[in-house]
């Protein structure tokens, strides 16, 4: 079963362009964990540690293609990033991620201007199903 996951783990990445990513997180181990899996796989990662960041990140680099954005941070959330992201760009696509129940603060994303959600944690495969259904070549 593991290898099956790995398999397919490998076979999506190879489907997708490499990404410059945008993490927009103010867990410290999650800022550790994940971009060591993107980068594996080629991946740019930037990084930001709460939404006011995220989005001044945003500003300088438009060359970015993917924002992951967690919901609950301090200094400014991310429903208040999105919506001031969407406000110069509509067309990034911002998946947001979250602990708190997915019913909750899916649709609640949606509305603000997010693409997609997923709700921590979550698996490697989950992750590369959002990236495929956005990226693939």
């Amino acid at each position: 079963m593991i290898k099956q996951q790995e398999e397919a783990i490998m076979e999506a990445e190879r489907n997708l362009k490499p990404l410059k990513i945008l993490l927009v997180e103010d867990n410290h181990c999650g800022m550790r964990l994940l971009p060591t899996f993107l980068k594996e796989f080629n991946h740019e990662v930037i990084l930001a540690y709460n939404g006011e960041e995220g989005v001044e990140v945003f500003r300088k680099r438009p060359d970015i293609d993917l924002i992951l954005m967690d919901i609950q941070m301090p200094i400014m959330d991310g429903f208040r990033a999105t919506q001031l992201i969407r406000e110069f760009d509509k067309e990034i696509i911002i998946i947001s991620f979250t602990a708190s129940s997915r019913f909750k603060y899916g649709k609640q994303a949606i509305e603000t201007g997010m693409n997609d959600y997923l709700q921590k944690p979550f698996a490697a495969a989950e992750l590369l199903a959002i990236l495929q259904k956005y990226f693939s070549k």
